[in-house]
C-alpha cells in the first residue's frame, strides 16, 4: 500500500486525505509523526529529531504555516491534515482499533488516567495495565522496560502522548528496536485537545489554520516566543526545497 507525498526539506509529507493515513497504518503498521513548524525549524541543529522525520513511514503536513508557504511557493499543492484532525477520525474507529488492543504512552501518571477514561468513554477497549508513564528522556533515548512491556503485550497500536521533539526520537526508538511492527502514533498534545487538559480547541479554528491561534491564546507565555520562532521556517524552504539538509 502506497500514497502520495509532497517532499519539503527531504521530508515525505503525506498528501491525501486522513482517512488514508489511518488505513495505510491499520495495514502496515508503522511510524507516524506530526511535526509542527516550531519543531520543523530545529532540524538543522536536532539531527536527531531530523532523523526521526526522515525515517517515519507515514509523516502528515500539520503546519498550516508550512502548508500555505510551500503551496503558495510551488506547484504541487500539499494538502494540510491536522495532528487534531489525525485524532478525531482515530477516535472514530474504536470497534478498528480495539481489535489489535492499545497501548498509551503518557507524560503523567495524571495524564494517562484522564487519558483511559476519556478513550473508554469514546468506544475504546483500554485496560489500565496498557498505560505507561514516560520518564524524563534525554537527548539518546533508551527505555528498556517500556521495550519489555510492549513486547509481552504487542499492542498493534501505541500513541505517545508526550511532547513534540522528544516524542519522534521515541517513536524512532520503539521502532528500530521492537521485534514486530505495531502503528506507533506520535501525536502529543492532540488527545489533550479532547479530554481539555489543553484547552479544548474548536474544530473550526483547526481547520482555517489557526490552530497555533487558540494556543498561544490560552498558554501565551509557553506557545508566543515558540510560534515565533516558526517563522523561521520559511528562509529553510526557500533555502533547501525538497533536499535532504545535510
Amino acid at each position: 500500500m502506497s500514497y502520495q507525498s509532497v517532499q519539503i526539506v527531504g521530508i515525505k509529507f503525506y498528501n491525501g486525505l486522513v482517512k488514508g493515513v489511518f488505513d495505510f497504518l491499520h495495514e502496515k503498521g508503522g511510524l507516524l509523526t506530526v511535526p509542527a513548524a516550531p519543531a520543523l525549524v530545529t532540524i538543522k541543529e536536532d539531527k536527531a529529531y531530523y532523523e526521526s522525520l526522515l525515517n517515519s513511514d507515514i509523516v502528515i503536513p500539520d503546519s498550516g504555516y508550512m502548508v500555505l508557504i510551500w503551496n503558495f511557493l510551488y506547484k504541487n499543492k500539499l494538502k494540510k491534515i491536522s495532528g487534531l484532525e489525525f485524532i478525531n477520525h482515530f477516535l472514530s474507529q474504536s470497534d478498528r482499533v480495539n481489535q489489535g488492543k492499545l497501548f498509551l504512552i503518557n507524560p503523567s501518571e495524571l495524564d494517562g488516567k484522564i487519558n483511559t477514561q476519556y478513550l473508554n468513554n469514546a468506544g475504546f477497549d483500554l485496560e489500565e495495565a496498557y498505560n505507561y508513564t514516560a520518564p524524563f528522556y534525554k537527548n539518546n533515548i533508551i527505555d528498556v522496560d517500556l521495550l519489555d512491556q510492549l513486547e509481552k503485550k504487542k499492542p498493534k497500536w501505541i500513541l505517545i502522548n508526550i511532547g513534540g521533539g522528544t516524542q519522534e526520537k521515541l517513536g524512532l526508538y520503539l521502532k528500530e528496536n521492537l521485534f514486530y511492527n505495531p502503528a506507533i502514533l506520535c501525536t502529543g498534545a492532540a488527545i489533550a485537545f479532547k479530554t481539555g487538559r489543553q484547552g479544548k480547541m474548536p474544530t473550526w479554528m483547526d481547520q482555517i489554520y489557526l490552530g497555533w491561534l487558540h494556543r498561544c491564546i490560552s498558554n501565551p507565555k509557553t506557545f508566543v516566543p515558540r510560534y515565533l520562532k516558526g517563522f523561521k521556517l520559511l528562509k529553510l524552504i526557500l533555502q533547501y526545497k525538497t533536499g535532504v539538509i545535510k
